[in-house]
């Protein structure tokens, strides 16, 4: 059942949802959160479908707020909430609204979301493109226990990375962490099945894709070893290999779908590690509502330890006293006009045994 408002209000959306509950003969409400997702037209019906999927396994009430700007300077000034009301077979097991915000009105989305919110229940916010950079901070985002970004949306995810360990707040959360929590499960699961000292580690995986990041802060905290970061064709991550005082383990996906587990000593296991469609994902996010530690806790370690490493890459730049720099230009100027005197002869280099007899010896 779908109900089209058009210039309307939030109070007159209220009323479109009762009585479409008692048309369909469904009265009681048996939601248990709401959705907010914060996007665009062209991104809308994707978000949209992955939202309706996951509500099988958690019913509940989605917002869907779209924020239109006018080309027109003409109807920049006109604000208007339009609406569609989607209940029953329309909006899978809950309810879904779409609002397209015109004007002034967009400005202020947090006025249109507040009074259809279900009381008594958890808020999640989830803006598959654009995030803001602080969701805690935004109007909509304050709303909420959980806020859902996705860095590989964005066009600079490895900027992005840095930009939400800064801005972190409890409750944040990101696509890009919950990608990785079968390999996470896989290579915790592999290190219990062994009783060793891991050494070192290399994750190898598409370039600027922030699943690769995460993982390798992830494993670089936990296990307190480096972890080398290598570029793959992909799709996504393809092999995590981890030296060991028993001998490397290997986990290896180089389709996108099955894995191989490798471990010394032990034959090679063949396990589903497919590639997870975003209406699984929301689904597993919505599975917890409190704040992910850590998720957090990788994510400020690796950032901070990129800074150091950067610190220690930094060319130093060393200022040479006033004074020296002049008397270095006036001998400049002096002997531009002497002939040059003839370079010592380079001293010979010392023979070098080969390799293969030094090591021989």
């Amino acid at each position: 059942m779908k109900t089209d408002l058009t210039d309307t209000t939030s109070s007159k959306i209220n009323k479109a949802l009762v009585l479409g509950r008692r048309a369909i003969g469904t009265p009681a409400v048996g939601m248990v959160l709401t959705l907010v997702i914060v996007t665009d037209e062209e991104n809308a019906y994707d978000a949209l479908k992955a939202a309706n999927d996951a509500s099988r396994e958690h019913p509940s009430r989605t917002l869907v707020v779209i924020k239109r700007v006018s080309r027109s300077p003409r109807d920049r000034s006109k604000a208007r909430l339009d609406a569609e009301v989607r209940l029953g077979a329309d909006a899978s097991t809950g309810e879904t609204v779409v609002l397209r915000l015109y004007g002034e009105v967009g400005d202020h989305a947090q006025s249109v979301v507040l009074p259809l919110l279900l009381p008594d229940a958890p808020v999640v916010v989830w803006w598959p493109v654009n995030a803001p950079t602080d969701p805690a901070k935004d109007p909509l985002g304050a709303l909420a226990q959980r806020r859902v970004t996705d860095t590989y949306a964005a066009e600079q995810p490895i900027h992005e990375l840095t930009a939400r360990a800064d801005a972190y707040t409890p409750g944040d959360t990101d696509l890009s962490w919950t990608r990785i929590t079968p390999w996470r499960s896989m290579l915790a699961a592999a290190l219990d099945q062994v009783v060793c000292e891991v050494t070192s580690a290399e994750v190898e995986g598409e370039e600027f894709n922030p699943s690769v990041e995460l993982l390798a802060m992830w494993l670089a905290e936990r296990l307190k070893i480096p972890v080398r970061r290598s570029k793959s064709a992909g799709p996504g991550l393809t092999s995590v290999r981890m030296e060991t005082s028993s001998g490397p383990i290997v986990l290896d996906r180089p389709d996108g779908s099955l894995a191989t587990l490798s471990i010394q000593g032990q034959p090679d296991r063949a396990v589903a590690l497919k590639r997870r469609e975003t209406a699984e994902l929301i689904a597993e996010e919505l599975r917890r509502l409190d704040p992910d530690d850590t998720y957090a806790t990788a994510l400020r370690f690796g950032v901070e330890r990129l800074d150091e490493q950067a610190a220690v890459t930094a060319p130093e730049v060393v200022e040479e006293p006033a004074g020296k720099s002049e008397a270095s230009a006036g001998k400049a100027e002096a002997s531009a006009g002497e002939p040059e005197e003839p370079a010592a002869p380079a001293a010979k280099p010392a023979k070098r045994a080969p390799a293969r007899k030094a090591a021989a010896k």
